[in-house]
């Protein structure tokens, strides 16, 4: 395993890191056992960060965690996120009140005394403009709740702007072989600032695993089956944005890239890795199989500047007029 600095926290974090979206809910069928036998082989293989939030299965991932850590003696960061709980999720609502809440019963659900890092959930843009919500947290931080604080993005503008406040350590943002643009604006001004980037949707919700075809089917309570639009929430959170006729094409010339004894996961994962800017990568992983297939994407050799240079040329082909513009 290899680790980096995640910003100014203090911490060096896993460049495969575990989400632990997957093992709450909205993506099909998941087994407890397996979930936390999946969080197990990752942090026998050396990771040491797990994103959460409090949405993911009514707080469910986020005592899958609390369950792991009471069984391991290793040091394991943990970041969850509050904001989704929201119902109407509009800014108006990120008050003290309510922050105050969610952080109580993010506590309560991963049993600890303070967050490791806490992150606004991907919030209406306009609280990026509301530096008393940043406030509220600074708060919460010098009462001893929170040790960091940062937040889960849509959008490069609002990641540049969330980076404006001197307190918000890393930003968690949608990048992959399918969403490049983060790359172009955010990276070099976070690396200025020295801000933490935690690449999430890694995989395009398993479109970039390779093994996603026209006839795969997903059950009902998987956002790759109700969300595709985005009828759910953001339309850029279920693969990455691309529909999904195009992704399948785009797999398929990418593919011819991986190298041999590489899986296609690996491949993506180990793309990400190239960015200096990004911290960790937080795929997910429902069983101990996909967790060793992930992490193993960090011992892999540096990809050459030709195959840099062939994923980039297979993106603006078939994917920039897509997503480019729009986050």
């Amino acid at each position: 395993m290899q680790y980096r600095e995640l910003g100014r926290t203090g911490w060096k974090v896993s460049t495969v890191s575990f989400g632990a979206w997957a093992i709450g809910g909205t993506w099909g069928k998941v087994d407890d056992k397996e979930s936390l036998a999946a969080l197990h082989r990752s942090i026998d293989l050396g990771v040491n960060f797990i994103d959460t939030a409090d949405v993911y299965g009514d707080g469910r991932s986020e005592r899958l965690v609390a369950q792991l850590r009471k069984e391991r003696s290793e040091t394991i960061y943990v970041a969850t996120k509050a904001g989704r709980r929201l119902d109407p999720h509009v800014a108006g609502s990120y008050s003290r009140a309510n922050l105050t809440a969610f952080v109580e019963r993010s506590l309560k659900n991963l049993n600890t005394d303070a967050i490791d890092l806490l992150q606004l959930h991907c919030p209406p843009t306009e609280v990026f403009y509301m530096p008393e919500t940043f406030g509220v947290l600074d708060d919460l931080v010098y009462a001893g709740k929170l040790r960091h604080y940062g937040v889960s993005v849509e959008k490069v503008e609002e990641a540049l702007k969330a980076i404006e406040y001197p307190n918000v350590k890393t930003v968690q943002i949608i990048f992959n072989i399918f969403r490049q643009r983060p790359a172009e604006l955010f990276f070099p001004e976070a690396i200025r600032r020295k801000v933490g980037i935690l690449a999430r949707v890694p995989l395009a919700s398993g479109m970039l695993t390779g093994k996603l075809t026209a006839k795969s089917a997903f059950e009902k309570d998987d956002h790759r089956a109700f969300n595709r639009h985005g009828e759910a929430f953001d339309r850029g959170e279920t693969f990455s944005g691309v529909d999904y006729e195009t992704g399948l094409k785009a797999v398929e010339e990418l593919r011819a890239l991986v190298p041999a004894g590489w899986t296609m996961p690996q491949f993506a994962l180990r793309w990400i890795l190239m960015h200096e800017a990004v911290t960790c990568a937080i795929p997910g992983a429902k069983n101990p199989t996909q967790a060793e297939d992930n992490v193993r994407a960090a011992e892999m050799p540096a990809f050459d500047s030709v195959t840099m240079e062939k994923v980039r040329k297979i993106y603006d082909a078939r994917i920039r007029d897509l997503v480019h513009n729009h986050w």
